[in-house]
Order: structure tokens, then sequence, then C-alpha cells
């Protein structure tokens, strides 16, 4: 069996966010608390993915405390300050950061609001979408005063996303289901980043009727719509048997994510990307 870290950590964001509707926008980047002036010089993140844009920007210097999910060699020693819908006030005040990064929701809502009552800037960055994620990166950038680095970021995924459509469009569209945890059965529904680059890799994805990014899915509607492919992001394997086994699901050709990259949105999107490619026609040129 594999790891159960990675779908805690999974769910803990699924549940920060909240419900997604499919045809919401997102908020935009903002600030709560006072006014920052300058690039920040201490630096708190509250999701592995907000590490890794830091990071990525080659300003790794500035942190100071980081998740209790967060694996990256790179911040192995910085103090952890608790989880996405869990972090503590007291940890992230007492390291005295000039920048707090956070991807909101109402699991969090109430100690972010007091981390910004209390003095410290608090940067909103909402992660639903990949235009959340490129927004994010800017504002990041824009807040750490890296922002030539965070353009060239984004010019890196832009360039591999124009590729893998452009490749994806002389192959035939595959019928897709991607699965992030199956007790409950959890799918990527319409509004999610994940649901974006399955269309990007030229795949239908098949849970495009949820009403939501991150639903809990009837396993009866996967049944009826026969995925050709099943794209394991799940990283456990609890109650996959009995899922693989069913009727119109047992002739479909199951893979399963080699990497975070799909489940951490920023930087690394664009290895998610091509990996999703590989993974839904595998063997194919576009990689």
């Amino acid at each position: 069996m594999r790891t159960p870290f990675i779908p805690l950590c999974l769910l803990a964001v699924l549940s920060l966010s909240g419900p997604v509707e499919a045809a919401a926008p997102s908020p935009a980047p903002r600030f709560l608390g006072p006014k920052r002036e300058g690039p920040a010089r201490r630096v708190v993140t509250l999701a592995p993915s907000l590490t890794e844009m830091v990071l990525a920007m080659g300003a790794g210097g500035t942190l100071v405390g980081v998740s209790r999910f967060d694996e990256d060699k790179a911040v192995a020693a910085l103090p952890r300050v608790g989880g996405f819908v869990d972090p503590s006030v007291e940890a992230v005040v007492a390291l005295k950061p000039d920048l707090i990064l956070v991807q909101p929701g109402p699991g969090n809502q109430r100690p972010v609001e007091r981390m910004a009552e209390l003095g410290v800037p608090v940067l909103l960055l909402p992660l639903h979408s990949v235009g959340d994620t490129l927004a994010a990166l800017r504002a990041v950038g824009q807040a750490l005063g890296q922002p030539k680095e965070a353009e060239a970021l984004i010019s890196r995924f832009e360039a591999t996303r124009a590729r893998i459509r452009a490749a994806a469009k002389t192959l035939p569209p595959r019928r897709v289901l991607l699965v992030y945890g199956f007790e409950p059965l959890v799918v990527a529904g319409p509004g999610s980043f994940a649901h974006e680059l399955l269309g990007d890799v030229g795949a239908l994805n098949v849970a495009a009727d949820a009403g939501s990014a991150y639903p809990v899915y009837s396993v009866e509607r996967v049944v009826r719509a026969r995925p050709e492919v099943v794209v394991d992001a799940a990283h456990v394997d609890v109650g996959k048997d009995k899922l693989q086994a069913l009727p119109g699901l047992a002739s479909a050709r199951w893979v399963e994510m080699p990497s975070l990259a799909l489940l951490q949105p920023g930087p690394s999107l664009g290895k998610g990307l091509e990996e999703l490619f590989g993974l839904v026609h595998p063997g194919a040129a576009g990689r």
C-alpha cells in the first residue's frame, strides 16, 4: 500500500477551499492587515504550493516557517506552523514574519484574519484554476521583489501548455476520470485546474457534469460514463480494487501519477501537464 500522507494533504486542501462551483470565478489575490512596503524579507507559507513558488523564484532565503505538509528538502529545517485548516496563530506570529502567504478558505479564515489583526501582512492567494495559479505567481513575485522571476515561470508554463495543446490536437480524444480518493470517490470536476489540464491534453473529463471542482462523485455515474483511462492521483489504494472490478471500469486503462506535480498548483503545473499528456497518450510525441 502506498503512503497515506498525500491524500491527507489533499483532503486538507479540499476542505480549506470549500465547494468550488464550476462557473464561479475566483477572487483575485488580495492583502489583509497592514500595507507592505518593499520586498518581504521574512515569509511564512501555509501551503506547499506557496512554498514551491517562493523557492522557484530563488527567494528561499526569505522563508522562516512553513506548513506541516511541506516535504521539500530545502525547507526541512524550518519551523512548522500548523496545517491548511489549523495554522497556529501563536507559532506564526512568534516567527516575526513580514508576510504570510495563504491559500484562503472557510477552514482557515478566522486564524488568518487574527494574524492580520495582530499586525502581520497577509497575502491571500486562491489556487482553484490555472488562471488563479498564474495570478498567484505574479502576486508573489511582486511581494518578494522578484517580478521577472515570476514572469519567467509563467512564460515557461505557457510555452509547455501551447506545445501540449498542439500535440493533443493531432490525437484522438480520450474519455478520462481523474481520481483523488477512492473512499469516498473524489474526482477532478469542472472549475479545478486539473479539469483544465485534462482539456489541454485532449481528454474528455467524464466528471465534467459534476457541480463542483472536487466532488464526491457517484460510483454509478462513473460506471455509466465508461472512461477509457482512469488517472489515479490518490496515492492510497483503499477502495481501489472494488472500483477497478466494476463493469465499465475493469476494461479501462488505469495509470498512476508519477509525482506530486498535479496536486500542487504552482510552478510544477507544467511538469504535471506533461505527465498527464504521457498518461493519456502513451508513446505520443509532444512531451
